[in-house]
């Protein structure tokens, strides 16, 4: 085996290795990259005011306009906080104003409804965008736009 190649694979090793440390450790994130720091999720924005849920002694009732029921496939991609089995409580956001970092949104990716969560909003030459990753991934889903937009999850029930 030749020095030169101990050299190139010692060198790329000891980079990717750095470049792990300081992302991972420093607090600098690589959202332009989709790679987003785990440990900084948001929380959903207060969508159900205390005053909305109604307890009595044989149910719960929720007076929320146009909310409806959705259920989930087992993909993972939201452990822990919800996988199949959950039942989630989604309006129809009016606006782009309504959807905040934090908050878990169901958009068109193809054929596929996903749900993830908010990670990042911004606005570039386009307008208002959503940068979108589920708790569980390490990869973003990158720019959603409001009008792919089709839910927001105000709860999940167990």
């Amino acid at each position: 085996m030749k020095v030169e190649y101990v050299f190139v694979f010692l060198f790329g090793f000891l980079s990717c290795a750095f470049l792990f440390f300081v992302f991972s450790f420093s607090g600098f994130g690589i959202s332009g990259f989709g790679i987003l720091d785990l440990g900084s999720l948001s929380s959903p924005s207060d969508w159900v005011s205390e005053d909305d849920i109604i307890v009595l002694d044989d149910r719960i009732i929720l007076m929320i306009e146009n909310a409806t029921l959705s259920n989930y496939v087992a993909t993972g991609s939201m452990k822990p906080l919800f996988d199949a089995g959950a039942n989630g409580i989604r309006v129809v956001p009016k606006s782009e104003d309504e959807i905040s970092v934090g908050d878990i949104v169901s958009f068109g990716l193809g054929e596929k409804l996903v749900v993830h969560r908010v990670v990042e909003k911004g606005v570039d030459g386009e307008g208002v965008y959503f940068v979108t990753r589920g708790d569980n991934n390490l990869i973003s889903d990158g720019k959603v736009r409001f009008w792919d937009i089709e839910y927001v999850t105000i709860g999940i029930i167990f």
